[in-house]
């Protein structure tokens, strides 16, 4: 082989090294690139997190009895001394001196009916109990008298100086006078009795309060005919009805399953739906010793340990039928969220906190558990929102979506 052959078969490196050039420029391009992609999803994703769907749940007031409540139930408020004040006799009301709301006293007039009938019939037995007054002090006269000549002619017939029919028709006047004593005595008491009964009848016109109260209901208004039985057309039972405010007490009917965990003088804690914000301290005052077949319940009255003014009969109740008695420091109520919505983040205490779609971590302190609720010493406020079983993946600032 010739020396220019030979020369020919020599590698030339000089493109190798032209290639290799363009070759790193095009892996440096591609590692730009990736890089800017890299710093572009960063910042999307910190100017606009994706959304964590959550459950979601608010830091509420709590009151301490939750924790220690056997047994929840609902009822009415209600009078123990209720009546419908109403008249024995059937006559026109002629006035009303109270309506709804009405404050009454025990034999307070509240109202009064048409009584010039029974006004008369009051007047004539008063006459004729007078006059009977009258005839037994005329038949004692007369027995005075006729005991008299008894007796003087017991002494003329002793002297043998009348006959003794003379003396038999003075021992028979006597007997007579006796009788017709006796005869007026029992006239008067008939003529009382008559009187008696007349006033009864007019005090029936008048309608007295039975015992101290509050006018719940106005039944009837001047004019109208109020009988007895009120079956007569457009006619009243009642007038009025009335409610002793001291004897209020919640009646509620308990499950047949649930009645052993009451018992009598347990204590309890009452909640008025038109009252929400309050807790009523009370007790177990009866249970009722018969059960309601159609419902399988027991009735059981509950007393309040103390009234207050705007508590009114027919209002909704729930009773909370507790395990001990509540401490007066256990009273009020508690800032609280629910345990499970309590984490832990790098060695303290958190609560995702949910404000504008984002959930910020809140360092919190704890107190006692309050059922399945934990006191709250600080962070968030009553109302606010925070996410319930926060998920390990969860970040302060991260996006979060309430789950519907």
């Amino acid at each position: 082989m010739t020396e220019n052959e030979l020369s020919k078969l020599k590698i030339d490196k000089s493109s190798w090294r032209g290639g290799a050039k363009r070759t790193t420029g095009r892996a440096l391009r591609i590692v730009l690139v990736l890089g800017a992609v890299v710093v572009c999803v960063m910042a999307v994703r910190n100017f606009f997190p994706s959304s964590l769907e959550v459950e979601t749940t608010a830091v509420s007031q709590v009151y301490p009895s939750q924790g220690i409540t056997l047994l929840n139930s609902s009822g009415y408020v209600t009078a123990q001394r209720k009546a419908s004040v109403a008249s024995k006799t059937t006559a026109r009301l002629i006035w009303l001196g109270v309506e709804e709301g009405s404050r009454v006293r025990q034999g307070e007039v509240i109202a009064k009916l048409e009584h010039d009938d029974v006004l008369a019939a009051r007047d004539q037995a008063s006459a004729t109990f007078k006059a009977s007054k009258a005839e037994i002090e005329r038949a004692q006269s007369e027995l005075t008298d006729a005991t008299r000549n008894l007796d003087r002619m017991k002494t003329l017939l002793d002297q043998k100086i009348i006959a003794q029919a003379d003396f038999d028709t003075a021992l028979a006047r006597f007997q007579k006078a006796q009788a017709g004593m006796e005869a007026a005595r029992w006239n008067a008491g008939s003529s009382q009795a008559a009187l008696r009964g007349s006033s009864a009848s007019l005090g029936y016109t008048q309608l007295e309060a039975p015992f101290d109260g509050v006018v719940l209901t106005k039944n009837a208004d001047v004019g109208d005919i109020v009988t007895p039985l009120g079956a007569a057309a457009n006619a009243k039972a009642s007038v009025v009805t009335i409610a002793d405010m001291l004897s209020l007490l919640v009646e509620t009917d308990v499950s047949e399953s649930n009645v052993a965990k009451v018992k009598p003088g347990a204590p309890c804690e009452i909640q008025l739906d038109a009252l929400p914000g309050e807790r009523f301290p009370a007790s177990v005052h009866m249970i009722v010793p018969t059960a309601d077949r159609t419902k399988a319940s027991v009735l059981v009255k509950v007393k309040f340990q103390a009234l207050d003014p705007r508590i009114l009969p027919e209002m909704s109740a729930k009773v909370a039928f507790l395990s001990r008695e509540l401490a007066e420091a256990e009273r009020g109520p508690r800032l609280a969220v629910p345990a499970a919505a309590v984490v832990e983040r790098d060695g303290r205490k958190v609560v995702f906190q949910v404000e504008g779609g984002v959930a910020k971590a809140v360092s919190v302190e704890t107190g006692g558990a309050i059922g399945d609720f934990l006191e709250l010493s600080s962070g968030p406020k009553a109302g606010d929102r925070v996410v319930l079983n926060p998920p390990a993946a969860l970040k302060s600032g991260a996006g979060v979506a309430a789950k519907k």
